[in-house]
């Protein structure tokens, strides 16, 4: 059984979109386990539910959205700082900047 507040779109996922922001500090269930939330989680982000080893597939929709960049904990958020896209660029702000200097 999983927190209400988390939306796993696929039996297969790995993450769980968040229906409403989590902030630090908070516990979560998931599959019938209290887990610490590290890091506030917004609204529609996505969130652990199992650990994920750098370099694993990130799956979402029951498919490979991208693939860990350093190992995850359940109950960490998932975004672009642990995460990088299998089909497109992931871009920091430092990385635009830079290109915006460019121009």
């Amino acid at each position: 059984m999983d927190d209400p507040r988390l939306l796993r779109l696929a039996e297969d996922d790995n993450v769980c979109a968040v229906r409403i922001t989590i902030a630090a500090g908070e516990t979560i269930l998931i599959a019938g386990q209290q887990r610490p939330v590290p890091a506030a989680v917004p609204t529609g982000h996505k969130l652990a539910v199992c650990p994920i080893a750098a370099g694993e597939k990130v799956l979402k929709y029951g498919a490979p959205i991208g693939s860990a960049t350093q190992a995850i904990a359940p109950g960490e958020y998932v975004h672009t700082h642990n995460v990088q896209s299998d089909y497109l660029p992931t871009h920091t702000l430092a990385d635009g900047q830079r290109y915006l200097d460019s121009e």
